[in-house]
């Protein structure tokens, strides 16, 4: 398995809309990918329920864990990228 970490830019952290989107990426990925804070338990990153109960704020960084370089690569990019800039 491949891992990344990605600092959460979303000035809201993984909350409402960013976890929505963040999910449904991981969703249409079809990729079984995992997200957890560094140290913490990891949990299933196409759950909105389990990504918003993460609790990551703001700056915050987050290891995701998947077999497809790819994905992880583009989910990262998503994470850093302000998802609630208009």
């Amino acid at each position: 398995m491949s891992h990344r970490t990605a600092a959460i830019a979303s000035r809201v952290g993984l909350h409402a809309r960013p976890a929505s989107l963040f999910t449904q990426a991981v969703a249409a990925s079809g990729a079984r990918v995992t997200i957890a804070k560094p140290g913490g338990p990891s949990m299933d990153a196409s759950s909105i329920l389990m990504v918003m109960a993460l609790g990551a704020g703001h700056g915050e960084e987050v290891v995701l864990e998947a077999e497809d370089q790819g994905v992880l690569d583009e989910l990262v990019t998503l994470l850093e990228t302000d998802l609630d800039a208009e």
